[in-house]
């Protein structure tokens, strides 16, 4: 897959949830008493005043993100969606994807995303046990998931996908297993399943710092992850990135890119970019981001260009996440010596001169970068 790929960076929820560290915001954050039609009201112009700098590749994924891109009405991604298609050109098979709040979706709302252009859709999922969605602070019913995934299979969505979170303070491995369940029993495409990271600053952080709640052990978060392996591959979704599972065919192909270090452009406030091994990110306030690209400036706030020793140790930090692993022409004998030990104790092996992590292996996968990379 070659090309140019699109994040479009969506900033506006309706409500902060306890442990959401992205760049978003509520109306009320960026003015007060504002509705979300106001504050996003020129959003997308923006966009596509920033659109007109990126390079004109064919393009073979779009990943609308956020904040929650289904709070805005299809008509406006779609202007985004039309922009890139008219400018760049997509790819026959180009992926699509649409970041959805089950809450925030209609049947009418999931046709209209459908006919703009979208094929692919990720809900929001985290949990179906409501203590630890109220520990996470999300708004919705867990009811409502599967409610949102038949919508999008009766409105025409080729592939649908749930994000999952584990090791939320309060959740036993039952708990974690009845997640599981419920997402696999909707019969989805796709799932990645991320462990819990407490950002500081956040609300969570703060709960844990008071002592009101505590954070599951290693041994726990351990056992978590290996659950949703053996449970996923049972169910016939094939694990191919450290956090992700699929059915054949159904693997995220924009987050492919990320990980293979293609070339992508992030439009949006606090949006990242990588050309050609150049990294740049945009100011992270919509209203900045905004006025800058209104009055002909541009929204970057910052570069660098990766050196080739950076890029080698990027590439080996990116390609041990995945299922096919590094090709072990890319290692020195060096290298090679340093994870030899890891490969006695089970936790990579050697598959068609590839380095592989086992299921074991990916629970210290940082670890074993640390040995590639040092």
């Amino acid at each position: 897959m070659s090309g140019l790929s699109f994040y479009v960076h969506i900033p506006y929820c309706i409500k902060r949830c306890g442990y959401c560290d992205f760049n978003t915001y509520t109306p009320n954050e960026l003015q007060d008493g504002a509705t979300l039609e106001i504050v996003s009201n020129d959003y997308i112009d923006a966009v596509l005043k920033e659109l007109e700098s990126a390079p004109t590749d064919v393009v073979p994924t779009i990943f609308f993100g956020g904040g929650t891109p289904s709070l805005l009405p299809a008509a406006d991604l779609g202007r985004v969606i039309t922009a890139i298609r008219n400018r760049n050109g997509l790819t026959d098979d180009c992926e699509i994807t649409l970041e959805a709040n089950p809450d925030s979706v209609t049947p009418e709302k999931m046709r209209q995303y459908l006919d703009a252009g979208f094929n692919r859709i990720s809900f929001g999922m985290q949990s179906a046990v409501p203590h630890v969605l109220a520990t996470l602070d999300r708004t919705h019913n867990p009811a409502n998931v599967a409610k949102a995934v038949e919508m999008a299979r009766e409105a025409g969505f080729s592939s649908v996908s749930v994000d999952l979170i584990y090791g939320t303070p309060g959740e036993s491995l039952e708990d974690w297993r009845t997640s599981i369940e419920s997402a696999l029993s909707l019969g989805v495409d796709h799932i990645s399943a991320y462990a819990l990271i407490v950002e500081s600053g956040t609300k969570l952080a703060a709960q844990i710092k008071r002592g009101d709640i505590s954070m599951p052990n290693d041994d726990l978060m351990a056992d978590m992850y290996l659950l949703v392996n053996q449970m996923c591959n049972q169910a016939g979704l094939q694990w191919y990135e450290l956090s992700n599972w699929s059915k054949p065919g159904h693997e995220c192909r924009h987050n492919i890119a990320y990980w293979e270090n293609r070339n992508w452009w992030g439009l949006g406030p606090g949006a990242h970019s990588h050309i050609d091994g150049k990294r740049f990110w945009n100011l992270k306030h919509p209203t900045t981001y905004k006025s800058k690209l209104f009055s002909g400036e541009s929204p970057v706030l910052d570069s660098e260009i990766l050196t080739k020793e950076q890029m080698r140790d990027e590439s080996i930090m990116l390609a041990i996440r995945m299922r096919e692993g590094i090709d072990i022409s890319s290692l020195t004998p060096t290298q090679l010596e340093r994870i030899e030990s890891y490969r006695e104790s089970g936790h990579v092996s050697m598959v068609d001169k590839h380095l592989q992590l086992s299921p074991q292996g990916r629970l210290i996968a940082d670890r074993i970068v640390r040995e590639l990379v040092i």
